[in-house]
């Protein structure tokens, strides 16, 4: 008999660990080739990673929410007959290593930490409790925040974005003043206070899912993070929408798919990209990350309400054709549940279509670390003052309005607002005579 270690695999460009969601064996239990052993999560997306052996599970390494690094064995399985992995000798602890936050740790000092231990119902991973130790964190004020995992568990990522505002708080609080000593101490709060809600009577109470409590922490981080401001413009899209009716069946017929407003607006947006490319950069700090690549998030709206943004990578290689057929392909996989870890990775700007639900307009909330997002407003008819060569005259025309909202620490009202204006003129200038 051999033991042979299951690596975590490479799941998408830079995505370097994972969350275990579930374990679909137990211990003893015998596993087929490519049988999924164990459900991760990374970021928005669940997996499934398949045994690369097969025989019987004799360890598991790490403990559902624990997170596991790329290229890190997870779990030991008895094989027949071959010699044991040579990481196999010495068997690891089912303990999850310390791992690099971006949230500054305190460094050993002679003082103890405070250990956590799991209490009651709730159960803390070895790298949580480690986490709050290390912060200082009480076993009380660890139990006040919001999980994200497998029934409520609080993750690495909760950990990190509470940190984040557990700072932004402390740094935020006044500097202390003397009070008498008969003064009774004040009272402190900390970032995720519970809220006292009046009971209005037949109300009923539904905690959020998964997804819904990392969107919810992440929109929450990006308003902290950048200073949003919003700029406006209105396209004239009448040659667009009457190219497209003219086309659209017959590259329905072609194609088996449908050409929508979406990928020309896409394109449009990577145009005015090359025009502008400081538009299409990240914050690290001080310092400003300029991507040669335009890879654009397009916000999906899923079935169950939530909300999940996969990306067309170099965009600024594709056609209109190349771009259509990767707006349908990630629509159709978002909507199936059917996304890969590096579906969603690696955007540079966002755009999301608010116009899909009847709204004139939005002013959506920047998809960190980009520092831009475009909202298309739903594709109106109503009358516009048009200038020829006889004078001005009232038409009907099928209007859009487009909204930027931008970082205000990098991205200044100059530049977002010409930015925005460009992607107007690449819309009224669209080629009408071309095919697809």
């Amino acid at each position: 008999m051999a033991r042979v270690e299951l690596i975590m695999p490479k799941m998408g460009e830079s995505v370097s660990e994972a969350t275990i969601i579930s374990w679909s064996k137990n211990v003893g239990d015998m596993i087929e080739m490519d049988e999924t052993i164990v459900e991760i999560a990374t970021d928005k997306v669940d997996s499934e990673v398949p045994s690369t052996h097969e025989g019987k599970l004799v360890e598991m390494l790490f403990e559902a929410d624990d997170v596991v690094q790329v290229g890190e064995p997870f779990a030991i399985l008895e094989t027949e007959g071959g010699e044991d992995t040579p990481a196999t000798t010495e068997t690891p602890t089912p303990v999850a290593s310390p791992v690099k936050t971006e949230t500054p740790v305190a460094t050993a000092t002679e003082t103890t930490t405070n250990i956590i231990t799991n209490t009651g119902d709730r159960f803390y991973s070895p790298l949580v409790r480690s986490m709050a130790s290390e912060e200082g964190i009480e076993i009380t004020e660890l139990e006040t925040i919001p999980g994200t995992g497998k029934d409520g568990r609080v993750t690495k990522s909760d950990m990190i974005s509470y940190l984040k505002t557990r700072e932004s708080a402390a740094a935020a609080t006044p500097a202390k003043t003397e009070t008498k000593k008969d003064d009774p101490a004040p009272k402190v709060t900390t970032a995720h206070t519970p809220v006292n809600i009046t009971n209005t009577g037949g109300t009923e109470i539904v905690e959020m899912d998964r997804m819904r409590k990392l969107i919810s922490a992440h929109m929450t981080m990006s308003k902290s993070t950048s200073a949003h401001i919003t700029s406006f413009v209105e396209a004239d899209m009448t040659n667009i929408v009457n190219w497209r009716n003219s086309i659209k069946a017959d590259f329905k017929k072609r194609e088996g798919q449908n050409i929508t407003f979406t990928p020309i607006i896409i394109e449009a947006m990577a145009k005015a990209v090359k025009d502008f490319p400081m538009i299409n950069v990240s914050v690290d700090g001080t310092n400003i990350h300029i991507h040669k690549n335009i890879n654009i998030g397009m916000a999906a709206a899923l079935p169950d309400g939530n909300l999940i943004v996969p990306v067309i990578k170099e965009t600024q290689n594709k056609n209109l054709i190349g771009i259509t057929k990767s707006v349908n392909d990630l629509a159709v996989r978002a909507r199936g549940g059917e996304l890969n870890p590096d579906d969603i990775q690696g955007g540079t700007i966002t755009m999301t279509n608010v116009g899909t639900f009847g709204n004139l307009m939005g002013t959506p909330i920047i998809n960190q670390p980009q520092v831009a997002i475009m909202a298309c407003g739903v594709i109106k008819k109503k009358p516009v003052v048009l200038e020829t060569s006889e004078g001005d005259v009232i038409a009907i025309r099928h209007m859009m309005f487009l909204s930027l909202s931008y970082d205000h620490r990098v991205v200044d009202g100059a530049l977002g607002g010409q930015f925005v204006s460009k992607v107007k003129e690449h819309l009224e200038n669209f080629d009408t005579t071309q095919t697809v």
